[in-house]
């Protein structure tokens, strides 16, 4: 997507990006592809839940872009690349491979538009959380979060302090 078609589609310029150019602005920008279509928040897994689980999840609630159908493990193995076979997909997803290598995390993250890291259990609350999501999915706040990633730690401090002092002002 060139800089220029990204400056008209944000000055509004351009109505509707369709599709594919929505596809690739939420895995720029660390979302799923499914919360440009959905009322309300994409669930997130539960935390300590296994791999598989997560995996099933994705697979529940996205869809295969050309036909709308729900993915099968051959369109995963499919839109892999290569990195992933039909077998393994389906390994992985029954829980019968529960320690899949880095490059197949990677390759289904990449399939399903999700960041590797939720379907990476650390035994904590998944990086990406409800409110962490729907955040993502506001132009607004994603523009924020994107601007004051490239601050110094201080002045990553102060927009917080700043953010903070107006949620904490009266509506």
């Amino acid at each position: 997507m060139t800089r220029s078609y990204v400056t008209n589609l944000r000055k509004g310029r351009i109505e509707n990006p369709g599709y594919e150019k929505l596809l690739a602005i939420a895995r720029a920008m660390g979302f799923p592809p499914a919360l440009w279509f959905e009322d309300g928040d994409l669930p997130v897994p539960e935390r300590g839940e296994d791999l598989a689980s997560r995996v099933a999840h994705l697979f529940e609630t996205t869809r295969y872009p050309k036909t709308g159908e729900p993915y099968t493990d051959a369109d995963v193995a499919r839109r892999s690349a290569g990195v992933l076979t039909e077998e393994e997909v389906a390994g992985i997803r029954s829980g019968a491979n529960p320690d899949p290598t880095v490059g197949q995390v990677a390759a289904l993250a990449a399939v399903f538009g999700v960041p590797a890291s939720y379907l990476v259990d650390r035994g904590g609350q998944p990086t990406l959380d409800a409110e962490t999501l729907a955040a993502l999915s506001d132009e607004t706040a994603a523009a924020i979060l994107r601007e004051s990633a490239r601050l110094p730690e201080r002045e990553k401090r102060v927009v917080l302090g700043v953010v903070r002092e107006f949620g904490d002002q009266p509506e």
